[in-house]
């Protein structure tokens, strides 16, 4: 087998057991297919690591990386079948190929992230039983039971040329391989799909890990801010002391003594019984009343979110050994972004951020890629001129052009273009920044007019948007009738605006994604190489934490520096890889810390 990273191992259950199957880049055979036992396969995993460095294809990363994580085995490259299924059969560049014209299939299905008994064994971890991650006819490490051992060194009975009677070519992997690199090929454009599928896979590798390391959580801390916050934990059923003293305050200054706070219609009648002109009980509605009632209530609702989301029931439940394990869903939106399953990692509020400390003689550190939107929307259109004005703070470098006046302007009428805000303050600057910036502005407004006809866009690797629903192709229809009232052209003309302004940003937050994806796959390869030697993921600096534009390593602390330097190569790296040669930098903001509240 050759050394060159490009050989792929594909992973297929068969009637004997896992069938490690080698393939070339372009799905053709290569020799050294074998079968062994599931139990073999974190050892035989490991032995391939280290003489062919392999690309390992798999259909969930989330089913197969976790058993070899608990058996101490880091692979470095995947390829995800199931993420890279969704991005060409939805991707513009490969609408014609056979995987995106082929009727749906498990394929389609989203990935199950099972949360494993902590106490399963790696057979149980790995293959499921006892566990269902997913029905039985799909494909992936789920061997029966009673499957027949093969010894590690046996050839199976179906090469890899020849289909196993066993495994439905629907859900056959190779086959899916197979077909995505033939979609792939006929694009026309393989250099980025490749480049976006083998970042979405990094993306799942990074995610197992994440969870599998988990993020360093001191439940004492966090029962302490809970406690400063919101006063002792309250028996079941009651609410905290602090709590209650908010909502005596709020039924007092609206004399409602048996006011319910948590019924949006009890409290909107309140608080008009009390005078008070309201149409919602939303904190942002609410914040521009003038009435002693307003500020508790706010307060109440600000501690009543926190209680819910991550109050004591949340530590109870995602917090176990010191650590936070969340369930990341990579490629979880439509433009790319993650998702959650469970947890909330996504939205973990400043007010328990303190909790999150590094173990003893560790460190955090934390960073975020400053103005990462606007930069990648001056990749994406080559804009040379503001590109020139990001090479430091691009808010102030806007102004120094003389384009707006202040950085809070030139921060609104940058939103503004990029989330299609037409009206107020962002209407009055959008002309002075097109003038300067005709090309950046150009683009948006191009995939917004392309979105209004109902058309879709992709990202500058190339994953694209959905197409407009039902409710979008209604409106248009009917505003095409003959008889189409004044209404329904309002109602289409306003459907399509809401559409273009989706489209608008799914080509910058999208991209902005991919290069998210490409800044921790390239500092997730640093961090390895910091250190040789036997040393094990959670004893080597690694990701513990992603937040879009932002990401927290947890390191030794005589490492923390190395690290620092790290964490801004890897953002260069990935600037490169999306654009080239083109001028665009990405700056990032880096701290070394004991404590995420530290952190900003």
């Amino acid at each position: 087998m050759r050394q060159t990273g490009a050989v792929h191992v594909v992973l297929r259950r068969d009637s004997q057991g896992i069938s490690l199957i080698p393939l070339a880049d372009d799905g053709t055979d290569l020799p050294g297919s074998r079968t062994i036992v599931a139990a073999h396969l974190p050892g035989v995993v490991a032995e391939y690591e280290a003489e062919h460095r392999p690309r390992w294809v798999w259909d969930d990363t989330s089913r197969w990386y976790p058993a070899l994580l608990a058996a101490r085995v880091r692979v470095e490259r995947c390829v995800d079948l199931r993420l890279s299924h969704t991005i060409l059969r939805n991707s513009a560049l490969t609408r014609d190929s056979d995987l995106a014209r082929s009727p749906p299939s498990d394929w389609d299905a989203p990935a199950v992230v099972p949360r494993a008994d902590p106490d399963a064994t790696l057979f149980d971890l790995a293959f499921g039983s006892g566990t269902s991650l997913r029905p039985a006819s799909t494909v992936g490490a789920v061997v029966s039971p009673g499957a027949t051992p093969v010894a590690p060194s046996a050839a199976g009975s179906a090469g890899p040329g020849r289909a196993d009677p066993d495994v439905d070519p629907a859900t056959d992997p190779v086959l899916e391989f197979r077909n995505q690199r033939a979609a792939i090929a006929g694009s026309g454009a393989s250099g980025s799909l490749g480049l976006l599928l083998a970042a979405e896979s990094a993306g799942a590798l990074i995610a197992a890990e994440m969870r599998f390391a988990g993020l360093p959580w001191s439940v004492e801390r966090h029962n302490t801010l809970l406690t400063d916050l919101l006063g002792a934990r309250p028996a079941p059923g009651r609410r905290p002391a602090n709590l209650e003293a908010l909502l005596a305050r709020v039924r007092a200054e609206l004399d409602s003594p048996e006011l319910n706070p948590d019924s949006p219609t009890e409290l909107l009648r309140a608080l008009r019984r009390a005078g008070l002109v309201v149409t919602s009980t939303r904190s942002w509605d609410l914040q521009r009343i003038n009435h002693p009632a307003i500020p508790p209530l706010l307060e109440f609702k600000k501690l009543s979110r926190l209680l819910s989301a991550n109050g004591w029931h949340w530590v109870d439940t995602w917090v176990a050994d010191g650590r936070f394990r969340p369930d990341y869903v990579p490629g979880g939106v439509v433009t790319g972004r993650w998702a959650t399953s469970g947890g909330g990692a996504l939205q973990l509020p400043k007010q328990v951020r303190g909790a999150v400390v590094p173990d003893a003689g560790w460190k955090l550190i934390v960073a975020d890629a400053a103005q990462l939107e606007p930069r990648i929307l001056t990749g994406l259109a080559g804009d040379q001129r503001m590109a020139e004005a990001g090479r430091g703070d691009l808010y102030e470098g806007i102004v120094a052009s003389g384009a707006v006046a202040t950085r809070a302007e030139a921060k609104v009428a940058m939103l503004g273009a990029m989330y299609g805000a037409t009206t107020g303050e962002s209407g009055r600057l959008l002309p002075r920044l097109a003038r300067a910036y005709p090309k950046a502005l150009a683009l948006v407004e191009a995939a917004a007019r392309a979105g209004e006809r109902g058309e879709i866009v992709s990202t500058r690797l190339g994953r694209s948007s959905p197409l407009p629903g039902a409710d979008w192709r209604l409106a248009q229809r009917d505003a095409a009738d003959v008889g189409a009232s004044e209404a329904d052209r309002k109602r289409a003309l306003s459907h399509a605006r809401s559409w273009g302004r989706f489209t608008r940003n799914f080509i910058v937050q999208g991209t902005a994604a991919e290069w998210a994806l490409c800044w921790m796959g390239a500092l997730r390869n640093r961090l390895w190489a910091l250190e040789d030697g036997s040393a094990t993921l959670v004893e080597r600096p690694h990701l513990v934490f992603f937040l879009h534009d932002e990401v927290m390593v947890h390191a030794p602390a005589h490492l923390a520096e190395a690290v620092a330097t790290e964490v801004r190569a890897a953002a260069e790296d990935a600037g490169r890889l999306l654009f080239g040669a083109m001028p665009v930098s990405f700056p990032v903001t880096v701290a070394i810390v004991d404590s995420y509240a530290d952190a900003k």
